[in-house]
């Protein structure tokens, strides 16, 4: 039976039920859904998303095409199981409860029951990848974040086929972007079959398929608890036939597994505290016990050469098997927080024969490239600065300021006076509905010139951005991020070349010589 292909590989079309999607609220605020349809929830509108955008129906979202922007929905929280609390403690309890306080059972919902949509709110729906999962997982551990695996997967040469042991799983961030980089295939689906070789237009002989090299992610938690969950997520995700979880303690059990095909690793992750400590079991030929013993004692105080390291057998009852690949160079990659860890490393890998080894750190910071408008007639519009642009507009606003408030003060004067001459006219006992008629004629009077208004002038820009093309207005500008949003590391890497044995140098000497 082939497996469920895991949408972290080959997403739909469209969101579906049973699935994972990723609500995208904000650039760097994401959430993890495990859509449900209609038949898994007692609730009449299906399950809901509850964020500070608004709320998302999971009958929203199921069969909506990736990337879709989702309209929040009204959602009724007050009364969504349909029963309350009290009277499902005494369904529980006792079955008449109900009948006894003069209540009539609720039949449950048929169907579900299509959400209003709210008058504001939404978000994006995207499917789930190892970035976008790097940015919403639950972390249990410090996580790899996307530029530094990236910059590693691109560093160790690392591609389809490969195997790759990780050691220090965490929370399952690299876990997930290796097994893309490494899937080329379900591992079992794929048998050798036979082909015939056609030699001058006749069928000379038979000759079967080499059966493809699978790619495979080998990691390693010395937490259980850690390891136990990586392992759900993955089955969850459809990525276990790709990746195989053990709890172990690398320092001192190594990285060699029942099988004698695996590890066979090209690629070595190590996010580890002291991965000096594992290096010893990352050699071709067993290291003598003396570099063993000297690299746990100090090792930045190791000055053995790698030629001192003649191949012996360890203490160990057991023979030594390497976990890497014999055909193959390997390559290897330590994540380390601090510059000593980094000093232990590189000297035990000097020790061991490593090669060509290298140090990096990555300082990560986002562009943001955006048009910026700037100027007064941008006054009330979404994604602008009303501020003057230019000397002209600042003192052409001053001055319709100055002038709505010389007519606001003339109005007010011939209010007072006004006041004034109806308050002479009743002491001489005049009539004074032709005095109110001449106050109500001058209400209606509009003044001739006058500048517009705040709310005029809101009414006016709102109107005019219908046909103005925003996008293209403005200033382009590209800023960067003032503080960097990744955690430091150092990142050491080297190459452990393919052991040359007298038989390969004499094949080579006939061959080219």
């Amino acid at each position: 039976m082939a497996p469920t292909a895991s949408p972290f590989l080959d997403p739909s079309p469209c969101a579906s039920a049973q699935s994972l999607g990723i609500l995208q609220l904000k650039r760097d605020q994401l959430i993890p859904v495990v859509l449900s349809d209609a038949s898994s929830t007692e609730y009449a509108e299906g399950n809901v998303v509850n964020t500070r955008f608004g709320s998302f129906t999971h009958s929203s979202l199921i069969g909506k095409p990736w990337g879709t922007q989702i309209l929040a929905s009204v959602v009724d929280t007050g009364s969504r199981g349909g029963r309350s609390k009290k009277r499902k403690r005494e369904a529980n309890g006792d079955g008449n409860a109900a009948e006894e306080v003069g209540i009539a059972p609720e039949e449950p919902a048929k169907g579900v029951v299509k959400a209003a949509t709210a008058s504001s709110g939404f978000a994006h729906l995207v499917p789930p990848t190892p970035e976008t999962w790097t940015l919403c997982l639950p972390h249990r551990t410090q996580v790899v974040y996307t530029p530094d695996y990236s910059f590693i997967i691109q560093k160790t040469r690392l591609r389809p086929g490969d195997h790759i042991i990780e050691a220090g799983a965490g929370s399952g961030s690299f876990t997930h972007a290796v097994a893309r980089t490494v899937f080329n295939g379900y591992p079992g689906l794929e048998q050798p079959e036979d082909e015939e070789e056609q030699v001058n237009g006749t069928h000379a002989r038979k000759r079967k398929r080499r059966q493809k090299r699978h790619g495979h992610v080998y990691s390693f938690e010395y937490h259980k608890p850690r390891a136990e969950q990586l392992r759900e997520e993955l089955t969850s995700h459809g990525l276990d036939p790709l990746v195989t979880v053990t709890n172990r303690d690398v320092y001192e059990d190594g990285f060699c597994l029942d099988d004698e095909n695996a590890p066979n690793a090209d690629v070595i992750f190590l996010d580890l505290p002291a991965p000096w400590l594992a290096l010893k079991h990352l050699t071709r030929t067993p290291p003598p016990p003396a570099v063993v013993k000297s690299i746990a004692s100090d090792p930045s105080a190791n000055t053995l050469e790698p030629s001192t390291c003649t191949p012996q057998s360890p203490p160990s009852t057991k023979p030594f098997r390497s976990p890497l690949n014999p055909k193959s160079t390997t390559r290897i990659c330590t994540f380390s927080p601090c510059i000593e860890q980094v000093q232990k490393t590189v000297a035990a890998m000097r020790s061991y024969g490593w090669l060509d080894i290298e140090m990096f750190t990555l300082e990560h910071k986002r562009l943001e490239v955006r048009r910026e408008r700037i100027g007064l007639a941008e006054e009330g519009l979404r994604g602008a600065n009303p501020s003057p642009a230019t000397v002209q507009e600042a003192v052409q606003r001053l001055r319709d300021v100055e002038d709505r408030a010389k007519v606001f003060h003339g109005l007010q004067k011939e209010k007072q006076e006004q006041v004034m001459r109806r308050a002479e006219a009743k002491k001489r006992g005049e009539k004074l509905s032709t005095m109110k008629k001449e106050s109500e004629d001058k209400k209606n009077i509009k003044v001739e010139g006058l500048p517009p208004s705040k709310h005029d002038r809101l009414e006016r820009a709102k109107k005019d951005s219908k046909s103005r093309p925003l996008f293209k207005e403005g200033r382009l500008v590209c800023r960067t991020e003032p503080e960097i949003k990744t955690h430091t590391s150092y990142l050491v890497f080297a190459m452990l070349p393919v052991e040359w044995t007298a038989e390969d140098e004499e094949k080579a000497r006939r061959k080219w010589v």
